[in-house]
């Protein structure tokens, strides 16, 4: 019997990629977009059999769609080995600006929320089976805070705090988290960027080196490995060296910037 993978944010970049990896690797998929049609014709395209895959429409950044999601994943074709939570945004924010405000929560309510409610349904599953994988998307952007990027930054922190307390709590019950940092991958959520993005890789390159690390239930893995080593001075840089250092770099796109 295949093994089942169950991720969100299928429809684009790095979830689309990881799911044609786990794909060649076997595994059976469960895939969670807001548009079904896009899905089923990336799975033609793919020559993904129809058998070997389905789609849950649902939106993340709420509660009990994400969740709804899961739960018929689980009725329909079991308990996945792995959940990957890959759905997340990322645009600037103006904290001046009210309406801004309301960007800031919608970017929590998606990549820490909606990460949060997609592992919901699948934990007490995996514990009572005693294996299973959960994986959070989290950034290296989560290290520290760049200017304009408020948002997105501290909800990527979030998630590498939330995703090491989880890996604690589910530590005897033979569940594995694991956490995933990328760097910068050439994605549709990257292109955009209006600033130099180092060691860039391609989302299969990306997809390749992050099912290693899952398969191998690492508990933290910053991908490629460079950005690693850029995150850890980046973590010991003295805030006034930092502060100087970054203060004039170029600000992520407002949400009503063209």
């Amino acid at each position: 019997m295949a093994r089942l993978v169950f991720i969100t944010g299928a429809s684009s970049g790095i979830g689309q990629a990881l799911a044609l990896r786990f794909h060649e690797a076997g595994y059976d998929l469960a895939l969670v977009a807001r548009r079904a049609d896009r899905m089923a014709q990336w799975a033609a395209h793919h020559g993904v059999r129809e058998d070997r895959f389905r789609i849950y429409t649902a939106d993340v950044a709420l509660v009990d769609s994400i969740v709804a999601a899961g739960n018929n994943c689980m009725e329909q074709q079991g308990i996945p080995d792995v959940v990957i939570a890959s759905a997340g945004i990322s645009v600037g924010i103006d904290s001046a600006r009210r309406q801004d405000i309301d960007v800031l929560a919608r970017v929590f309510a998606v990549n820490n929320v909606g990460l949060a409610a997609t592992f919901h349904p699948f934990i007490g599953a995996m514990a009572q089976r005693g294996s299973g994988a959960l994986v959070g998307i989290a950034s290296v952007n989560g290290i520290r805070g760049m200017p304009g990027h408020g948002a997105y930054c501290a909800s990527k922190a979030a998630v590498i705090g939330y995703c090491e307390s989880l890996r604690v709590e589910l530590r005897a019950s033979g569940v594995k988290v694991v956490t995933i940092s990328p760097g910068y991958v050439d994605t549709p959520l990257t292109q955009s960027n209006r600033y130099s993005m180092p060691f860039l890789i391609s989302a299969t390159a990306f997809a390749q080196q992050a099912f290693i690390a899952i398969e191998a239930g690492v508990s933290y893995r910053v991908i490629p490995w460079q950005m690693g080593v850029v995150a850890k001075l980046l973590r010991v840089l003295p805030n006034r060296v930092f502060d100087r250092m970054f203060a004039n770099r170029p600000r992520k796109r407002l949400v009503d910037q063209p």
